[in-house]
């Protein structure tokens, strides 16, 4: 799997967007229930979403009239891994 580091970074930049991953470390919810959680928009929070769906922290599955949100820990685990090499590659 490619990750965009700078879309990653990116996403990671915005104190909204690194809250929105605390709250679906806990459980996947769907956009609103993430929207209800901050006193913004909630197209703010669909752009918010969009963007951390882009740099693949998240995955969005739609059941019925909703779309559920999880955490992909995969992209994590692959931007630890680039930078444990970098800190390797210094020794």
């Amino acid at each position: 799997m490619e990750v965009d580091l700078n879309l990653l970074f990116k996403a990671l930049n915005d104190p909204t967007r690194r809250e929105i991953l605390e709250l679906l470390k806990e459980k996947d919810l769907t956009a609103g229930e993430i929207a209800d959680q901050f006193n913004i928009s909630k197209p703010s929070i669909s752009h918010h979403l969009d963007l951390l769906r882009q740099a693949g922290l998240v995955v969005s599955v739609k059941e019925g009239q909703f779309i559920f949100y999880s955490l992909n820990t995969t992209v994590m685990d692959e931007m630890l891994k680039w930078i444990i090499s970098l800190q390797s590659q210094k020794k």
